[in-house]
């Protein structure tokens, strides 16, 4: 993040904590001179398990907005820090703080010819909308081990290295791993034992690697038919449970496509449970199966051995396509979007470039898509399948949209870190492939913003709902920054088995540890009980009217387009405001009601 500080040092303390480790003194021999910048100028805080690495004292910072800044480069096993060195006492210093996580390649400009000013250095693509250069001066010699120790650094699989979550160990009073447990949030749920039981049959991970432990799968479905269905879905993920209606019990189910194919294959045993899902709604004698993809691709998926629901074998049955593309196109439609946010803005072509890009017109989709789902659980009563191909991309964004839209609690702090652990991790999405953490091959097929459109239309409906979350907008980003960062355990891996064999609970932090332990800077200020729409379901206007392009994320690093005011913490004065207002509020209710019952007799006054 980049932030200005005023030009007042501390000294380094000495200690294991920031200690320059031995790699380091080898690569770099600084003379007194320069050991006392080093004392001086780069004294911000480690982390518990940081160290430094490297060190350039004579490094130049190319600015696409303010020109270039020299200063000083160091680089430690978690992030890039840079700070410049203002003439006088007077300037204030620019501080670049980049977590190594979120570089997605680093490439080396210019060579032995090089002539230009600043045309000798390294380039830093980050996965958050921003580029970095760095100039080094060519007789420094300064660029080889900088170059050498962020690739080390920012990609360590590649070195066969740990990531930092593994050195990383701070004390937090909450361990936010313990904020999910499955059965805990069934019982929440209130899943009626007489239609639906919870199941273990996955406990080894051996029906479905990439589903979740524990399930809750329909009471007339025995074990073994759990296992016939699972064979006919992609993956073997068949449908379980994600939400239940309170009243009506209509529910939520997730999977994957069915294993038709060209010759359009049959299982009774799918369809028997397809049916037994439907029953366990006495209130409906419907089911509706949203298929996340546009028609054209779930029919090509039938020559790779996939495909759809038949209307004609599953009885009872509407099949629905919600038009949500694939993986690829959504990564073709970010980047066309970082080019418009960063580094500059034609205010020209504006509005024309961001439409081009197609990233809003994907964003409502996405959100028209779990509109439809609430209007089939809330206003028709109708259960409803939810499945895209393999059930771990566009299903998660729906079924976790629709469930944040039905269920208030998804609407609180932990109810969405407890919405993110369930319809994400558990059931798999992949996010060690969708983010690429620690691996070098940033071309890789596999990367996708697909987590990132979910928190951007999780935005989009705070803006329209604003009196309806406890969280704010600090929130989102900060899970977001967190998903790159590569500081907690929550995003490794792509499945809950990986996970339980990494011992990613015992070796790592999780996010919500580090977020749980001062909630105050995440609350939104207009949450509360007053508020009847907090005990409501929402319906957001999917349209293009309302959708809009999240400027405080993708344009965050452009200074034309940041907000003046730190909005943090203007929203950190408000929760404060309104604590004391609420107080006043309970003293004069408390007085009102101990206020002795008799009657004083006005004396006259010569003036009233």
């Amino acid at each position: 993040m980049e932030k200005r500080v005023s030009n007042v040092y501390t000294s380094s303390k000495v200690g294991s904590s920031n200690s320059v480790d031995s790699d380091y003194s080898k690569s770099s021999s600084l003379n007194s001179k320069q050991e006392t910048l080093v004392n001086n100028e780069t004294s911000f805080v480690l982390l518990p398990g940081e160290k430094r690495h490297d060190l350039k004292t004579d490094v130049t910072y190319v600015c696409p907005y303010n020109g270039l800044s020299k200063g000083l480069l160091t680089i430690t096993n978690y992030r890039l820090h840079f700070r410049s060195q203002p003439a006088s006492d007077k300037e204030i210093a620019f501080v670049l703080d980049v977590p190594l996580g979120v570089v997605s390649r680093v490439e080396k400009v210019g060579g032995a010819s090089s002539r230009g000013e600043n045309s000798y250095g390294i380039d830093i693509f980050c996965k958050d909308m921003r580029n970095l250069r760095f100039a080094h001066k060519q007789e420094n010699h300064s660029r080889r081990t900088v170059f050498e120790k962020l690739q080390m650094f920012a990609f360590p699989l590649a070195y066969n290295e740990r990531l930092f979550a593994f050195f990383y160990s701070e004390a937090f009073p909450e361990d936010g791993w313990t904020v999910y447990e499955p059965v805990a949030e069934l019982k929440r749920l209130c899943v009626n034992s007489d239609t639906w039981r919870i199941t273990r049959i996955n406990d080894g991970y051996e029906i479905c690697d990439s589903y979740p432990a524990v399930w809750v799968v329909p009471n007339n479905a025995p074990d073994e038919l759990l296992k016939q269905v699972a064979s006919f879905r992609s993956r073997n993920r068949l449908p379980v449970l994600s939400w239940i209606h309170p009243q009506s019990h209509a529910t939520i189910t997730r999977c994957s496509q069915p294993l038709v194919g060209v010759s359009g294959k049959r299982s009774s045993d799918d369809e028997k449970y397809i049916n037994l899902i439907m029953e366990a709604n006495a209130r409906s004698d419907k089911l509706s199966i949203m298929d996340a993809r546009p028609s054209a691709n779930a029919i090509a998926n039938k020559a790779k051995g996939g495909g759809y629901e038949s209307e004609d074998a599953y009885q009872n049955v509407e099949l629905i396509f919600l038009d949500i593309h694939n993986i690829h196109v959504m990564r073709e439609s970010l980047r066309k979007l970082k080019e418009i946010c960063f580094p500059a803005t034609d205010d020209k072509k504006w509005l024309s470039s961001v439409e081009s890009s197609l990233w809003l017109k994907y964003i409502k989709c996405v959100l028209s898509g779990a509109v439809r789902i609430v209007d089939k659980i809330e206003n028709m009563s109708t259960s409803v399948v939810v499945h895209c191909s393999d059930g771990w991309d566009r299903t998660s964004q729906l079924t976790a949209l629709a469930m944040l839209l039905l269920d208030p609690y998804y609407r609180t702090l932990k109810g969405f870190e407890v919405l993110i652990e369930k319809e994400w991790l558990s059931f798999g999405h992949k996010f060690q492939q969708r983010i690429g953490h620690g691996d070098s091959h940033h071309s890789d097929a596999d990367r996708s913003p697909v987590f990132l459109q979910f928190i951007d239309c999780v935005w989009q409906v705070t803006k329209q709902y604003p009196n309806a979350f406890e969280f704010n907008e600090h929130f989102l980003i900060t899970i977001l920054d967190h998903l790159y960062s590569c500081r907690f355990g929550t995003f490794l891996c792509n499945t809950e088995r990986e996970r339980v064999q990494e011992e990613l609970k015992r070796k790592t932090l999780s996010l919500w540890s580090f977020i749980n332990s001062s909630p105050e800077q995440y609350r939104n200020p207009l949450y509360g009980d007053f508020s009847t729409v907090v005990q409501t379901v929402l319906k957001p206007v999917a349209s293009s009217r309302y959708i809009r392009l999240w400027k405080g994320l993708y344009c965050r690093w452009n200074p034309s387009m940041r907000a003046q005011d730190p909005i943090y913490q203007r929203t950190r004065e408000l929760l404060v405001l309104q604590e004391q207002l609420q107080r006043q509020v309970d003293d004069c209710r408390f007085d009102s009601n101990n206020k002795p019952n008799y009657q004083h007799t006005r004396l006259a006054s010569p003036l009233h």
